[in-house]
């Protein structure tokens, strides 16, 4: 034998590859087909229990035995695949009308799994058998199986529209599909439309479909989105669960839900109503309890006595599987290829499917008839000769010689002869000839019906209609999902879920933040923070837990923190670190934060960059409803970093200290308000490699003092006086002697209002020095200060702070 190499790119192997496999998973696995809105294996499980005799009529049958039948027979695929596909179809919070009835567990609406095959029973449900009713009559074009042992049709005659009652959901490569469940009734009513007015618009078939109807009930909002999806194909609605206030005793209130949203898992939706009753996210619930027994689902959600009930339901709306979006996808494989169908395309491929059925049976039966008409004309034509019949058969030796006669002497055909010699003798008494007249007459009438069905598309119509109304007669019950016109804005007063209680917030320089109960504050006399021995603090407010704390970092980030979904830690305990709240950058670091009590209060959010810019944005601005991650603050250019920002009413003025000594102080009002991705103004004229490395705001400048610390270990504090008030974008004034050798350059700066203690200077090899404030003299801008660390030793100083926490500084 030869080997046969090919040399193919990979890309050319992938693509093909790949390429054969999509269409495959496309065509054959997880997408329904338009025309009974069955996969592939939901059909093989339907068609082998169907061969079976595994009806509704009929008793159970384990289970094991259908998988085994399907695997061996249509279906060379995992028996766990099969058996799944099995369970959900006998599953009545899936499907609308199950299509398969089980004896034993079959799974929960909690998510459990169903036994194992061979302890549960199964059978077709009777409305399961109008989808391959027919079947045997040549409805269906069928295929080899894939031993080529047997059959198996393409599709099932589906004398219902499965695909839109029961719906479908499956992802595909490329595709996926999410049609939901609706009332068969009025699906039938809606196909009937079709076929009376073909031409009808999506609003007329709404009169009569209203909307999806799913088998756990609820309420959908948004008949827009319904009707978007029907005339698209793509749509969004609400679903809710159906939820009531009542009383209980002591003078509480309760919430009973009756019904949840489709495909919502009952055990993960208490356990999330208890868990948020459990971290206090959700002031007011005592108590989650799931009630639910065989008389029907019941999830009671116990209040306390003053709670707001109505808040209450509408944050479990908000922030639970109470309330879920759906998204209509309705891709189903039409004329062997995947298509995103609207409601009228869908319909009118059910429609197209039903006259092929339709059709097929009528020719089918018709031959029957004719055959059978054939049939009966020679044995009323034999009775009428019955004993010259008699002789001729008697005088022959075997059956083949008894037909050939009969043909030659009586001009009778094949058939006819061959129905004759095979009559038993009791069917020769005078009651067969009237019997035989009877049928006679019943088959020419059932002939001109079928041949003016497959005469008459309008005769055929009429079939079908007639079929589809005696289904909705037999099988079509109560609608049980709601449907309201809009999708309710839920509007939450955070007051009602949170219990307003002041704390202390604390955030660190290296990022651990915590909230605090006055409780441990006070046992800790304010005293052993617990932080690491590396990092100090950056703010400490007093806070509540209904206020939002506003944390903003170096490269121009914000972090929008609720208070009261801050971890509440003991004052001595070390705080989470702010990455486990937001996803932020391993380079990024705080550099202040912000309390805020309320974002409408006329306040502004003044920002100030490395590079001199100045940034001022109403604070209600940066108010966000999503926050899970780092927002932008502001826009920052290429290399630039935010030095401070602060909270100002906008009225008070702003002094800015460079690296290589110049300060610059002007009104805040020069600074006009500008949207948050904005990049501010120019502060301050900066001469070549000079930088901000400080900016404060200035709120009393009688008794503002400033403080410098230079990175050689000196420091030095000057009254406001010494400098004069300029405008922004100037230079500013020198504020430390210039030195031809080895100059002093502003390490770190900050404006003192009132008379701290105690300021600390922190050097680069991390050693710290503690300067009282009060020791030093006042002196002027030429002045080369006092030095208080020994730069040799501990290297440059890197950044000086004050220790108490006015302003949040």
């Amino acid at each position: 034998m030869t080997e046969r190499l090919l040399d193919l790119p990979l890309e050319d192997v992938l693509g093909d590859r790949f390429g054969r496999y999509s269409k495959y998973i496309i065509q054959e696995r997880a997408l329904p087909d338009a025309r009974d809105g069955l996969k592939p294996v939901q059909r093989r499980i339907l068609y082998a229990m169907y061969v079976d005799g595994n009806t509704a009529d009929k008793g159970f049958r384990k289970a094991a035995k259908t998988v085994g039948n399907v695997i061996g027979n249509f279906h060379p695929h995992g028996d766990s695949s099969v058996y799944e596909a099995m369970v959900r179809m006998s599953q009545d919070w899936k499907l609308r009308n199950i299509l398969i009835e089980m004896h034993g567990n079959n799974g929960s609406i909690d998510g459990d799994p169903p036994a194992a095959m061979r302890y549960t029973e199964a059978r077709l449900s009777a409305i399961a058998v109008e989808l391959l009713r027919d079947i045997e009559k040549q409805t269906v074009e069928f295929v080899p199986n894939f031993d080529d042992t047997s059959e198996e049709p393409v599709v099932l005659p589906a004398m219902f529209p499965n695909l839109l009652v029961n719906g479908s959901t499956g992802i595909s490569a490329g595709y996926a599909t999410e049609i939901p469940p609706h009332h068969l009734g009025e699906v039938i009513d809606a196909v009937i439309m079709r076929i009376d007015k073909p031409n009808c618009t999506v609003d007329e078939i709404m009169t009569v479909l209203h909307g999806p109807d799913f088998p756990t009930g609820g309420i959908i909002q948004g008949r827009e989105g319904i009707k978007k999806a029907y005339e698209t194909g793509k749509g969004k609605i609400m679903i809710r669960g159906t939820a009531t206030i009542e009383a209980a005793k002591g003078g509480k209130q309760q919430i009973i839900i009756t019904e949840l949203p489709y495909e919502v898992n009952k055990a993960n939706l208490v356990k999330k109503m208890d868990e948020l009753r459990f971290d206090r996210k959700l002031d007011g619930i005592a108590d989650v309890r799931d009630e639910t027994d065989r008389t029907g689902l019941r999830i009671v959600v116990e209040l306390k006595k003053e709670a707001d009930a109505e808040g209450i339901l509408n944050y479990l709306y908000k922030n639970t599987d109470l309330q879920v979006p759906y998204n209509f996808n309705m891709v189903a494989i039409h004329n062997r290829r995947p298509k995103l169908l609207s409601l009228l395309e869908l319909l009118d491929a059910y429609i197209e499917h039903q006259k092929e059925v339709v059709t097929n049976r009528s020719r089918y039966e018709l031959k029957k008839a004719h055959d059978r008409q054939h049939i009966v004309e020679g044995l009323m034509k034999a009775l009428s000769i019955l004993d010259e019949i008699i002789a001729t058969i008697r005088a022959s030796k075997d059956k083949r010689e008894a037909k050939d006669r009969l043909m030659a002497q009586y001009a009778f055909t094949e058939a006819q002869a061959e129905a004759i010699v095979s009559l038993q003798l009791y069917r020769l008494t005078n009651t067969d000839i009237t019997a035989l007249k009877q049928e006679a007459e019943e088959l020419e009438k059932k002939i001109s019906e079928l041949s003016a069905i497959l005469a008459s598309e309008k005769k055929l119509l009429s079939v079908i209609k007639a079929e589809l109304r005696k289904l909705k007669k037999t099988y079509a019950d109560e609608r049980r999902t709601a449907i309201q016109e809009e999708i309710e804005e839920i509007k939450i007063n955070l007051e009602v879920m949170i219990p307003a209680e002041d704390v202390i917030v604390t955030v660190t320089k290296e990022g651990y933040v915590k909230r605090t109960s006055l409780r441990s504050y006070t046992a800790s006399n304010g005293q052993d923070f617990g932080m690491k021995e590396s990092d100090r603090l950056l703010a400490q407010f007093e806070m509540n837990t209904t206020d939002v704390l506003l944390l903003f970092t170096r490269q121009g980030s914000y972090i929008y923190c609720p208070v009261h979904e801050l971890p509440d830690i003991r004052w001595k305990e070390l705080g989470q670190h702010i990455s486990h709240m937001v996803p932020l950058d391993r380079e990024d670091e705080l550099v202040a934060a912000v309390s805020v009590q309320d974002f409408d209060q006329p306040h502004d959010l003044m920002f100030v960059t490395k590079q001199g810019m100045v940034k001022r944005t109403p604070i209600q601005q940066y108010k966000v409803q999503r926050y899970g991650r780092p927002l932008v603050a502001l826009n920052l250019k290429e290399h630039d970093e935010v030095v401070h920002v602060y909270m100002t009413d906008g009225h008070q003025d702003l002094f800015l200290v460079t690296h290589q000594g110049y300060g610059l102080w002007f009104s805040e009002e020069e600074v006009n308000p500008v949207g948050v991705r904005a990049a501010g103004v120019k502060g301050i004229q900066l001469k070549e490699n000079d930088f901000v490395v400080a900016a404060q705001p200035i709120f009393s400048p009688e008794q503002a003092k400033i403080v410098i610390a230079t990175q050689r270990g000196a420091v030095k504090k000057m009254g406001l006086g010494e400098f004069e008030k300029s405008s922004r974008a100037k230079r500013g004034l020198v504020m430390i002697r210039e030195l031809k050798t080895n100059p002093h350059r502003i390490a770190a700066a900050a404006i003192v209002e009132s008379d701290p203690s105690q300021m600390v200077v922190r050097t680069e090899k991390g050693e710290i020095e503690v300067i009282d404030l009060s020791q030093l003299k006042l002196v002027d801008r030429y002045n080369s200060g006092k030095f208080v660390v020994d730069h040799e030793e501990a290297g440059d100083v890197k950044e000086m702070w004050l220790t108490d926490f006015h302003h949040g500084s």
